[in-house]
């Protein structure tokens, strides 16, 4: 495998800088929640870097193969985050979402939604019953369980800053 290190930018404005492995030309697919990318392009981008998308989105971290992999950071046009591991171009393991009102999820994710253990917090306090924060096990976007999260909120905290350390 070759690594090559450059810039591109597609005829629709998205830029993607950083580092590339020759291959040959395929079909990319990849979907990130509200996110949908669909490129013709040599060589896959593989390694560290950044793609900027032309509605505004930023991502920046690890790539594998043309897809978000590893730790990385996406940034959403209205200011919304997610910090933490990807795989194959989704929210997987663990991380911290912050959604642009001040919602955030810090735990564990699975296929692009909050799944397994963590803490979900509103900045109002107002989520109906019961106050401001859900803790607890999660599937497919719902708590389903409380209880005490507090092994998967520290591995979310630690990912997250790997995930911004790599975006510096």
């Amino acid at each position: 495998m070759t690594l090559t290190r450059g810039s591109f930018t597609y005829t629709n404005g998205e830029e993607y800088h950083g580092e590339w492995r020759e291959g040959k030309t395929m079909i990319l697919c990849s979907i990130i929640n509200l996110v949908t990318m669909l490129r013709h392009h040599h060589g896959l981008r593989h390694g560290l870097g950044q793609l900027n998308f032309s509605d505004g989105t930023c991502y920046t971290g690890q790539f594998e193969n043309g897809l978000f992999n590893g730790c990385g950071v996406l940034v959403f046009p209205d200011n919304s985050r997610y910090e933490g591991e990807f795989v194959q171009g989704k929210f997987q393991g663990s991380g911290v979402f912050c959604r642009f009102d001040g919602m955030k999820f810090e735990g564990e994710f699975k296929n692009g939604c909050i799944d397994g253990y963590g803490v979900l917090t509103f900045v109002d306090g107002g989520r109906g019953a019961g106050g401001g924060c859900q803790e607890g096990l999660f599937e497919s976007n719902q708590l389903v369980r409380r209880e005490t999260s507090q092994g998967a909120l520290q591995r979310a905290q630690g990912v997250a800053a790997k995930a911004r350390a790599l975006a510096k």
